[in-house]
């Protein structure tokens, strides 16, 4: 029986979705469907609509099934909500709130001061979001950078958690152990292919906190193969002149999540108690000249032509005042569910046979809008 055995009771029928909102304009594409940003008629409020042509998911409405009883379930600050699901002869709508504050490096980059404690008091917001959905028994699976977006262009927005796709809610005995995720941000026991648990989800949290920290990856290496090597060892070093200026409790604490042992490794509810988190150990120092050329460096993109296409689609509406620095783009997606993604592309480990609603993630958690909206797959 499918995740979202009940999802017919949460859906809307509806002869033409445009009869309850405005379609504006698309906003990303991928392999099983697109998002568009949307005007309720009704509100005149903006959403972020995921239309998904039913031919699509002949075969995988177990994958959907998985998403919406996922989404349905999730009611958190600093994460992406679905706020409706419509379904009509042709196509399921999901509407998603609208999040157009732009990626988590995109800000970091264009900042001119940046410190630990910004990196630190980001890390508690993502911990407080993964710890409630660990309370909830359910497991994200994919945590990486490109899946934290901002609410808003205020400068003190709050950080937003997207893409559930390969979201797994465990069930009473239930053991994951399909190899998904983004390779440089999974944890030694998936690529293992080993039992794992949601302290998955802390070992990619300690991933990111390094990155934020440094503007580069702790795991590197144009093959594959030694990439894996590296994380299935946990060998990551902080080095000089990187880390000089970083302190040691930022250290310790990601040395606690990027723990080899899963039994060892900081839970989301230790970390929270982490002085670098609750307490006063991170650093004013700004580092953002190092971060920020790093993140450049590392994780390139061509922000100009980002910025380009999005006031090209949207000139002189009121979404461009609303949402300047929207960064829209398209994932790779492919038969996987490790989603290629930079700085580690390439050739990756084959997913174990599991459940069949995991055999094939709609989408791969299609990265349609650049993250724009919660999307999930």
């Amino acid at each position: 029986m499918p995740l979202g055995e009940d999802g017919n009771g949460w859906k809307k029928k509806t002869s033409d979705i445009k009869e309850h909102y405005d379609f504006k304009e698309v906003l990303g594409t991928g392999a099983f469907s697109e998002v568009v940003l949307a005007e309720e008629k009704r509100t005149q409020r903006l959403v972020a609509i995921k239309c998904i042509p039913k031919k699509a998911l002949e075969g995988k409405e177990n994958n959907i099934e998985n998403e919406i009883a996922v989404l349905h379930r999730i009611k958190h600050p600093n994460i992406v909500s679905l706020e409706d699901i419509f379904e009509s002869t042709s196509h399921l709508y999901l509407v998603m709130q609208l999040v157009s504050g732009g990626e988590l490096f995109d800000r970091i980059v264009e900042k001119g001061f940046y410190t630990e404690r910004d990196a630190s008091q980001l890390i508690h917001q993502i911990l407080d979001a993964v710890k409630y959905l660990h309370d909830m028994g359910i497991v994200h699976r994919d945590l990486k950078p490109e899946n934290l977006l901002y609410y808003s262009m205020d400068e003190d927005s709050k950080i937003m958690i997207s893409d559930f796709g390969l979201s797994k809610i465990e069930g009473a005995g239930s053991v994951m152990s399909t190899a998904c995720g983004t390779p440089g941000y999974v944890a030694p026991e998936v690529l293992a292919q080993k039992p794992y648990s949601k302290a998955v989800d802390c070992w990619s949290i300690g991933v990111i906190s390094y990155i934020l920290l440094c503007g580069y990856p702790p795991f590197y290496d144009e093959n594959d193969a030694k990439l894996f090597e590296q994380i299935l060892k946990a060998e990551y070093e902080f080095d000089s002149p990187y880390w000089d200026d970083i302190s040691d409790s930022a250290k310790d604490f990601i040395c606690h999540l990027m723990e080899k042992d899963p039994l060892k490794r900081y839970t989301c509810d230790q970390a929270l108690q982490h002085p670098w988190i609750c307490g006063d150990t991170a650093l004013d120092k700004n580092i953002h000249e190092s971060v920020s050329a790093q993140i450049k460096k590392n994780f390139a993109k061509n922000w100009q032509e980002l910025e380009h296409i999005f006031f090209q689609a949207f000139n002189a509406t009121a979404v461009v005042r609303h949402m300047r620095k929207l960064q829209l783009g398209t994932s790779l997606e492919g038969p996987s569910q490790i989603t290629p993604t930079s700085p580690c592309h390439g050739h990756l480990l084959p997913e174990e046979e599991e459940e069949e609603e995991e055999d094939d993630d709609l989408g791969n958690g299609e990265e349609e809008s650049r993250k724009l909206t919660v999307h999930s797959e």
